[in-house]
């Protein structure tokens, strides 16, 4: 998986790098079928916030974080992230199980008026 991090008004170092690929290597394992994610930190109002955005299974999906903190940020987004691409995996899966098929009960009223009652 390609991991873009680009920073606005942040120095994107290699630490930095290292912590955003420790945080998603664990998304990647899961999901195998993502190619490539685009992060972007940015710090304005000294909150630092951290947006995420992919294509997954031909749907965008996206997470932001925010903290006062970079490396807390990364990890608030991390697990929206997670959490979304759950979701829409659970969607997809949910389409190809059969739906059950209602069936309505005999009603009472009905099985006395077909009984002949001499």
């Amino acid at each position: 998986m390609k991991i873009n991090v680009s920073g606005h008004h942040v120095d994107v170092t290699a630490s930095v790098r290292e912590h955003v690929e420790e945080k998603f290597s664990k998304i990647a394992s899961h999901f195998p079928s993502l190619i490539a994610l685009d992060i972007i930190i940015s710090k304005e109002h000294n909150q630092h916030q951290v947006e995420i955005s992919t294509i997954y299974e031909g749907a965008r999906i996206s997470a932001t974080g925010e903290n006062d903190v970079m490396y807390p940020a990364i990890s608030a987004a991390a697990k929206k992230l997670d959490a979304a691409l759950k979701h829409r995996k659970g969607q997809l899966k949910a389409n190809l199980h059969d739906k059950p098929v209602s069936t309505t009960p005999e009603i009472a009223h009905e099985i006395i008026q077909e009984m002949e009652l001499n």
